[in-house]
């Protein structure tokens, strides 16, 4: 039987590779600012300031893309409650590091979305803002976990959110659309990787731990939704819409990620390690 590693000790163990990891993600993410893709020139006052506030009309937007944009600045906008539930497992050396830089990339992610919608009135400012309210107000609380069920869940977390927002930028709805989500989407492909390699290392680490919190994760997954006004959930209408189905998470969430980690192919595992293994048999592919 393997010895268990404790979060301490898995956050020891762990330390270089993340910091080895946050050099290259730093120097490969850096380089974009989120103001250069806002239209500033489409932008004028409400009638706060002397202007004309929003009517339905002036939104060029289709309904697809309003929706998968408004998903995606509410899921941002709720930053301080995930920088929370991450921070709270990580608050040390180089792991406080990552935190911080993970936290500011997904806040100038929300900052790029709300000031297009804004500026570009594609949505309406008031509802949006009572969307937010109640979506913040509400929260986020991840579950108790172990340290490597958080990464893991981190690493799907992320992968989901990249393949929204492809798919966002899939839809050609217009050129600066298309352009801020493939952009984000490659940030969050970027932060899927650095989760990803620190799993990996992680499992080697503590190979009966690892496939455990793989095979638990996966079990428990549900990509972060929020309410919206008609009453279904966010996951729901995104599905229909193309956006995000949550029946082909099998396929593009979980089977790339379970290759990446040689999960069905490695030889370090004890007993609970194989069971893990057999209990995702079915993702075989």
């Amino acid at each position: 039987m393997q010895n268990l590693l404790t979060d301490r000790e898995l956050l020891e163990a762990l330390a270089d590779e993340v910091d080895q990891n946050l050099r290259r993600h730093v120097g490969i993410a850096d380089g974009w600012q989120p103001h250069e893709y806002v239209p500033w020139d489409d932008g004028r006052n409400f009638a706060f300031l002397g202007g004309t506030d929003w009517e339905p009309a002036q939104s060029e937007l289709s309904a697809t893309a309003k929706l998968a944009l408004t998903v995606s600045v509410l899921i941002a906008d709720n930053l301080p409650s995930y920088h929370r539930e991450i921070g709270k497992h990580l608050r040390t050396g180089a792991w406080w590091r990552w935190v911080g830089r993970w936290t500011a990339e997904e806040n100038r992610h929300e900052i790029m979305i709300r000031n297009y919608l804004m500026v570009t009135r594609s949505v309406d400012p008031v509802e949006l803002e009572r969307l937010r309210m109640a979506h913040m107000t509400e929260g986020f609380r991840r579950p108790a976990m172990p340290l490597l069920d958080v990464l893991v869940e981190l690493t799907l977390e992320e992968t989901a959110s990249a393949i929204r927002h492809r798919n966002t930028a899939a839809l050609g709805e217009n050129p600066m659309v298309t352009a801020l989500s493939e952009r984000i989407a490659a940030d969050d492909e970027l932060q899927a990787e650095f989760f990803a390699n620190i799993v990996a290392v992680g499992l080697e680490q503590a190979p009966d731990q690892g496939m455990r919190a793989i095979a638990d994760r996966i079990a428990g997954f549900k990509v972060p939704t929020v309410a919206l006004p008609d009453g279904r959930s966010s996951d729901e209408v995104l599905a229909e819409a193309g956006i995000y189905d949550r029946s082909r998470e099998d396929e593009l969430v979980f089977g790339p990620l379970l290759r990446r980690w040689e999960f069905f192919t490695r030889t370090d595992c004890g007993a609970q390690g194989e069971q893990a293994r057999a209990e995702l048999a079915h993702l075989r592919g």
